[in-house]
């Protein structure tokens, strides 16, 4: 076992194989370890996250050694707990690339994926995502590709590093594409969400062939309906109720506008990660200025252009990028308005949202909470899972001040300490970071590159990640496949082009490039507030040591 460090709140197990990261899985789900809030299993590792103030990574390892020792390996070997057949269009961009770096032609691929059973082995990067194993051993000399897609449709079924799967959702993805299905892998609606979990069988089939018919069609799962940690509501924003007495109605809702909160968490065994608010501390702020408790559901605009009506008499409060704001009176007057102060509003009135001229998200509070919808326990919108309440639409209107109990509301106080500065257009920012848990993939040039350059944060970048673009690659010591890993916010990672992509709160629950270092915590905010065209640069406060 090796125990490498995955920031500064998580710890990433390196085991020898499969069975050996799922029987320490087992054995800390039966035993937990106290200050351990979320366990991550992938192909051969465990990613462990902790709060480091309530157990010592020292302490942790010790524990974590000491439940390994007596973890059952061979109880993975039980029968599988339910078999699904899925058809599939082998129609792959990356078919013909497969065939020819196996040496055989597309047809044999595809009887290949066909003709041996599939197991379901763990979940990750999104919901319904899950890791086959098993199939036919020759795919296990297929690689991911040397850069990933930045989007890969919904229903692609693709090979990589032995496994197989398929991609639930349109998405960014590094995986070879062989085929297509059209069964829905992940579905809100139905009882059970995701169609294949860990446990099952899954049997692809040719639905081109003369004989797919023959097959059993996939289908929803017949059992009790899902049930979550938290509330489970329909995915969908609700309107105004007729008791309620104010209402917010948005005239347009510029780039993106979308509901979050504190995440999601728990539900990493669905291949679901936290998500919620890339700038918590803003949220928290917004929240306090108008007396709500600090992770209540907030808006988080991006960019300016966001213009709201309020019905009814409202108290707004509008933290993060610094932002103009311009109040449009109901009887014709305009006049500016302070950020980071509560802003009431009388029926009628319109809040104007301008460009920031620092940073790039803003988070709005209301009184007594936006009247949304929890999804899957959370009001958190997740863009790479699309679970939550969908992005914000112009016309849309959305009941207020009722949400939230009124025994939660506090006394609307100013804040105690001025907002931090955020970066503007065209200025290099400094994030510190923490060696590891790949850093031993890397030469040392590339760790010292990694610092000395600067990198620009390209226009392909989102909630998901940061797209940074260097002048020079980060070059490996290592070349072979990494086996698909946990990866957690703030994470840097390195494809085999050498550019790195800074992972934020959407970002895959796992990925299979290396990690060469992730960024402090305390950082977090400032990572997702920094304006496109910016150059970011690296500070290794924590260098690579591993247990």
């Amino acid at each position: 076992m090796r125990f490498l460090p995955a920031g500064d709140a998580a710890l990433l197990v390196e085991l020898a194989d499969l069975a050996h990261t799922l029987a320490l899985y087992r054995a800390v789900q039966a035993r937990p370890v106290a200050g351990v809030h979320e366990l991550i299993p992938a192909a051969r590792t465990l990613l462990v996250h902790y709060h480091p103030h309530a157990i010592a990574r020292a302490a942790l390892v010790a524990a974590l050694r000491e439940r390994a020792d007596g973890a059952d390996v061979g109880q993975s070997d039980a029968a599988p707990a339910r078999v699904v057949h899925i058809p599939v269009h082998y129609r792959g961009e990356d078919l013909a690339d497969v065939a020819r770096l196996m040496g055989i032609t597309a047809s044999e691929v595809v009887a290949r994926h066909t003709a041996v059973p599939w197991q379901a082995a763990f979940a990750g990067f999104a919901p319904g995502f899950v890791y086959l194993t098993g199939g036919h051993p020759s795919f296990g000399a297929i690689a991911r590709r040397q850069s990933p897609r930045t989007r890969v449709p919904a229903g692609s079924v693709a090979l990589a590093g032995g496994f197989s799967a398929v991609y639930p959702a349109a998405s960014p993805g590094g995986w070879q594409l062989i085929g297509v299905t059209d069964v829905p892998m992940w579905d809100l609606a139905r009882a059970e969400p995701a169609l294949v979990q860990p446990g099952f069988e899954v049997r692809f089939v040719d639905a081109d062939a003369a004989d797919a018919a023959a097959a059993p069609p996939a289908r929803a799962h017949e059992r009790e309906p899902f049930s979550a940690p938290g509330v489970s509501e329909p995915n969908s924003t609700q309107t105004q109720s007729h008791q309620a007495q104010a209402a917010i109605e948005f005239e347009a809702t510029g780039l993106q506008t979308l509901v979050q909160d504190g995440g999601r968490h728990g539900l990493a065994g669905l291949g679901i990660s936290p998500s919620g608010a890339l700038d918590p501390q803003a949220m928290h702020r917004a929240n306090r200025l108008v007396g709500n408790p600090i992770d209540a559901p907030v808006l988080e605009h991006l960019l300016g252009g966001l213009r709201l009506r309020s019905h009814g008499r409202t108290l707004l409060a509008v933290c993060g990028a610094q932002t103009p704001l311009t109040l449009h009176a109901a009887d014709g007057r305009a006049w500016p308005v302070e950020p980071h102060a509560p802003v009431a509003l009388d029926d009628g009135d319109v809040l104007a949202l301008g460009t920031p001229v620092a940073g790039v998200r803003c988070y709005l509070a209301v009184r007594g909470g936006w009247d949304v919808a929890p999804v899957l326990g959370s009001c958190a919108t997740d863009t790479l899972a699309q679970v939550g309440p969908p992005a914000l639409q112009a016309g849309q209107r959305i009941a207020v001040g009722t949400a939230l109990p009124a025994h939660l509301l506090r006394a609307v106080q100013p804040l105690e300490a001025a907002p931090p500065d955020l970066p503007r257009a065209g200025e290099t920012v400094l994030l510190d970071v923490l060696a590891g848990p790949r850093t031993d993939w890397f030469t040392p040039e590339a760790l010292a590159l990694l610092q000395s350059q600067p990198w620009r944060v390209t226009p392909q970048s989102n909630r998901i990640g940061m797209r940074l673009q260097g002048a020079q690659a980060l070059a490996r010591s290592r070349h072979d496949e990494l086996p698909s890993e946990g990866t957690v916010t703030g994470a840097i990672q390195v494809p085999a082009g050498g550019q790195s992509v800074l992972f934020l709160a959407d970002h895959p629950l796992t990925g299979g490039y290396p990690v060469i270092a992730v960024v402090a915590s305390h950082h977090l905010a400032l990572a997702a507030q920094i304006p496109v065209g910016c150059q970011v640069r690296f500070r290794v406060v924590a260098p690579f040591e591993e247990s």
